[in-house]
């Protein structure tokens, strides 16, 4: 049995290798895949098979981790992210591409929870039900952010740096449909996303060690899914203050699949060239990493300032809603001044999300009971997957026909409509407390004749 503070640096460790693949990948991959040969739409078609392999897999996965442990579950999602970024970086075949999708979305639904799980399994072994588990998830989150933003920020500088590139950033060879020659420098942050998969393989085998309890037998977890599904959209479904938290969710998903899909091939065309314009897209997102970090320090005071989370969220939300208007403005801007442009409106965006996080979860937890918890939070990020798979084929027709501005404009338009419905949301916490005096002190009152608000705060 390892202690508290081996169990936090290995969490530390394993939540950064998880989370650096995606940094690397993401600035050259629009590029990548139009330098191979694919148009805009056929791009944001192999998103959305992404998107939905997580949507799909999202809850199953979770009940998988508590069948099988945490651990050969998360040796699967190394696994699977693996095979498909090796695809990624050496076919441009387009079912192949599909097949890497669908394993990337495979292993990003696997990779949900499983760290996290095992350090709270591990603390709690240690220390006991009561432990204080904040500041290990909270460095966690650290490692996160720091490995996105490290990540982008490699796979930026590499193909503006990588020998035999083109000019124009693009490849002098590619395999599978992809004229023959060097490697391209925009594929190499691809494979290293790849080798940085082997290398969390390899930690999660070695030092991810877990004492397996009773757990519940594999055929009841797959039959209760579709339960599960259903539990969570009822009880989402008739609590007004999830019906808004939820919506927002799904708008920010269409924002963040806007803006991943349009923001690199744009910065090319600002930036005169795809190797310049992955190292811009590199900086810009770096930009907004740190701005989400920092926003989210911003959480808590803003609430206490604004004076309700339902606030808080509102006001968040919007600015990142403003900033993806302003993304619009700046799409009429030329050079490296549409850059700096862009990179502020980032910053902008990334600083209301960010401040929005601890408000809208107070808003969630204040909603629903332990028991529904875990339920209610996979119904979120199923309806931001969802979001970000209708978003990247909606909007990205839109913009292949109309050009970027127009695509910016309608996703902070559906963003700003849902935070709007969160300005004057009530918190459950003071009708909870008045339900639990009645319940353990006061007379029992028959539900119909109970307050209409206690009744609410039930359902």
């Amino acid at each position: 049995m390892i202690t508290a503070a081996a169990a936090r640096r290995r969490y530390v460790a394993i939540t950064f290798l998880t989370w650096l693949p995606a940094g690397l990948y993401t600035a050259p991959l629009v590029l990548l895949l139009l330098d191979r040969g694919l148009s805009l739409g056929a791009i944001a078609a192999i998103g959305a098979v992404y998107s939905v392999a997580v949507v799909v897999l999202e809850l199953p996965t979770g009940g998988l981790s508590d069948v099988l442990g945490r651990r050969p579950v998360l040796a699967a999602s190394a696994i699977a992210g693996l095979a498909g970024l090796a695809l990624l970086g050496l076919t441009g075949a387009v079912w192949l591409l599909v097949v890497s999708a669908v394993l990337r979305g495979v292993a990003r639904a696997l990779s949900s929870g499983p760290a996290e799980a095992w350090y709270v399994d591990a603390v709690h072994a240690v220390e006991g039900r009561g432990a204080d588990l904040g500041p290990g998830l909270a460095r966690g989150g650290m490692a996160a952010s720091a490995a996105l933003g490290l990540g982008v920020l490699g796979g930026g500088l590499i193909p503006f740096l990588w020998p035999g590139t083109a000019s124009d950033g693009s490849a002098t060879g590619l395999l599978g449909g992809w004229p023959a020659g060097a490697l391209t420098g925009l594929a190499v942050p691809v494979l290293l996303a790849a080798v940085c998969e082997l290398v969390l393989l390899l930690v999660v085998l070695l030092a991810m060690t877990e004492v397996r309890g009773p757990r519940p037998g594999f055929a009841a977890v797959l039959r209760g899914v579709p339960a599960t599904v259903a539990t969570g959209l009822r009880l989402a479904g008739r609590d007004h203050v999830l019906v808004r938290v939820l919506l927002v969710a799904a708008a920010t998903g269409t924002g963040l699949a806007v803006i991943e899909l349009l923001t690199p091939a744009w910065m090319a065309v600002l930036s005169g060239g795809a190797s310049r314009g992955v190292l811009a897209y590199a900086l810009v997102a770096a930009v907004g990493f740190a701005a989400d970090a920092a926003g989210s320090a911003l959480g808590v005071p803003l609430t206490r300032w604004l004076g309700s989370p339902g606030r808080a969220a509102c006001a968040g939300t919007v600015l990142a809603a403003l900033a993806l208007g302003g993304l619009a403005g700046t799409a009429a801007l030329d050079g490296w001044i549409g850059v700096v442009a862009a990179g502020a409106a980032y910053l902008l965006m990334f600083l209301g999300l960010g401040a929005a996080v601890a408000p809208i979860g107070r808003l969630l937890h204040d909603r629903v009971e332990a028991a529904e918890r875990a339920t209610v939070l996979s119904v979120q990020s199923l309806l931001l997957q969802l979001g970000a798979a209708a978003g990247s084929v909606a909007l990205g027709a839109l913009a292949a026909a109309y050009g970027p501005g127009p695509a910016f404009a309608g996703a902070g338009l559906l963003l700003a409509a849902a935070a709007l419905t969160l300005w004057g949301l009530p918190r459950r916490r003071s009708v909870r407390a008045r339900a639990l005096l009645l319940r353990h002190v006061g007379p029992r009152i028959p539900a119909r004749d109970r307050p209409r608000e206690d009744r609410i705060s039930r359902s």
